[in-house]
């Protein structure tokens, strides 16, 4: 028997991760947001779900079935960060890589969630957002300490990532 209340809480649960993740981005200014990552997160958990539901083979779990779909969500998630990297060639600058990779730990999130492993997902949600919060402000305390950098001088040497 379908138990649609699980179903229901796994998607649901992946989609408000994604989302969270994605009012920091936009906070931040940064080309992902809200829905954008809480599309991420669902599309993954459903690919990830329906890969489990279709890995059954006479009643047997097929794991190399889940593997390969989880694979071909990663791949596919790739491209959609790659949209969001820009090269300023004036410049020699690269933007959008923690944006990247945010959309690709948020396909990550969405398929840990699409499997139920709830706590994995919470951990895994909870360092990201740390990371969100805490590296930027690391991040500038290490170049001014070590690197004798201000901030204006770190953002023209190409230092700044996103």
């Amino acid at each position: 028997m379908t138990d649609y209340f699980d179903i229901s809480c796994r998607l649901l649960v992946a989609m408000l991760i994604g989302a969270v993740i994605g009012i920091d981005r936009n906070l931040r200014g940064k080309p992902t947001g809200m829905k954008t990552l809480g599309l991420v997160s669902l599309g993954a958990a459903l690919a990830t779900m329906a890969s489990m539901n279709f890995a059954l083979n006479d009643g047997e779990f097929s794991h190399e079935a889940v593997s390969r779909a989880i694979q071909g969500v990663i791949t596919g998630i790739g491209f959609l960060g790659a949209g969001v990297i820009i090269h300023d060639r004036t410049s020699e600058r690269v933007r959008g890589l923690t944006t990247a990779a945010s959309i690709w730990v948020t396909a990550a999130i969405g398929i840990v969630c699409g499997a139920g492993w709830w706590k994995i997902a919470l951990i895994a949600t909870a360092l990201v957002l740390i990371l969100f919060i805490a590296g930027r402000p690391l991040e500038r305390y290490l170049h001014k300490r070590w690197m004798r950098k201000s901030d204006h001088e770190r953002a023209t040497i190409n230092l700044h990532e996103d």
